[in-house]
């Protein structure tokens, strides 16, 4: 049964990760065909959260991780966000 739940969590973070390239991709079409500073920092926001999200998934895989893998994990996620929050603020 823990192997079953175990492939469940590992098909949820694949659909989280690819949700997030998903949405990564799209908004660098966006920046494509219309260059703009918010479009641009919107990109970078969301290029920032799939790399936080993809280190998540990897880092949940790891026996025991220390504090220092969350703290790495968590970075792309401030930055990504922060992009966001200028991006809609522009």
């Amino acid at each position: 049964m823990e192997v079953v739940i175990e492939a469940l969590l590992m098909m949820m973070q694949m659909t989280v990760f690819a949700l997030a390239l998903g949405l990564t991709l799209i908004s660098f079409q966006s920046y494509r065909k219309q260059p703009s500073k918010r479009l641009e920092s919107a990109f970078i926001g969301f290029a920032f959260l799939s790399m936080g999200v993809g280190l998540t998934t990897i880092i949940s895989q790891l026996p025991s991780p220390s504090t220092v893998f969350y703290i790495v994990e968590t970075v792309p996620f401030i930055v990504g966000f922060g992009m966001l929050y200028l991006s809609l603020y522009r």
